[in-house]
């Protein structure tokens, strides 16, 4: 005889599962996205451009910083309707985690951007490259390296954070475990089992990182590459000998 608490978590994973593939994910993978790109841009600008946009942007990370995220959902979604404007649920979380992430995201991608040592853009230079191939070819392949790391945080930081859209009734995974505990009345089972979910998509998260980096590496670790050289040759040897 199948336990009640087993039967509970067969019954409600068909739904806490479609609400992590329909909602949650892409939610995130949406958010994340655009937050690189804003933070990238947002990076870039801070560094080339003048005073003013400089200003600017500090003005538009220290807001975003410096404020719950909640409490940034809770105006765009309940506030801006006061003034005409509408948005959806489902819109209105993918624009606060855009806007709210790329702020951390650009702090990120400034930082790693300036730890490339100058000895790289006079180098660039000599060669005659212009900034674009600079920052094409030397200087972001470099800082994506260093930044793979905090970037993943970012990531993970924002899946976590989709579960705030339970509180603007997206039917994300927080959401539906909520209905499922207001009707079985088990809140322990039920999330527990949420605890797990998030804890299996982050540690994808992390081997996602772990591999992302060991690319973005592979030439800056000569140990490493000298290893995967070598058996590489090992290989050849024995199909060769083989022959």
């Amino acid at each position: 005889m199948i336990p009640e608490w087993l039967n509970l978590v067969i019954d409600s994973f068909p739904q806490l599962f479609y609400a992590t593939v329909v909602f949650t994910i892409p939610i995130a993978l949406i958010s994340f996205v655009l937050s690189l790109i804003i933070g990238l841009f947002l990076a870039i600008a801070w560094i080339f451009f003048t005073r003013k946009v400089t200003f600017i942007i500090y003005i538009y990370v220290w807001i975003f910083r410096g404020t719950p995220l909640l409490a940034q959902l809770f105006l765009i979604f309940y506030g801006l309707p006061h003034i005409g404007i509408v948005v959806s649920a489902f819109n209105a979380v993918v624009i606060i985690l855009t806007l709210n992430f790329s702020a951390y995201i650009s702090e990120v991608i400034r930082s790693s951007i300036m730890a490339i040592s100058r000895g790289q853009w006079e180098a660039s230079y000599s060669i005659g490259l212009t900034l674009y191939q600079t920052m094409r070819h030397v200087i972001l392949p470099q800082a994506a390296a260093t930044s793979i790391a905090p970037l993943s945080s970012e990531f993970i930081s924002i899946l976590k954070s989709t579960s705030l859209a339970s509180s603007v009734t997206v039917p994300e995974l927080f959401q539906i475990s909520n209905r499922i505990v207001s009707t079985t009345f088990q809140p322990l089972i039920i999330y527990l089992e949420i605890v797990i979910i998030y804890l299996v998509l982050t540690s994808l998260c992390y081997l996602i990182q772990i591999k992302l980096e060991s690319f973005f590496t592979r030439y800056t670790c000569p140990d490493n590459y000298r290893k995967k050289m070598s058996l590489k040759k090992e290989k050849q040897n024995f199909f060769w000998l083989s022959s």
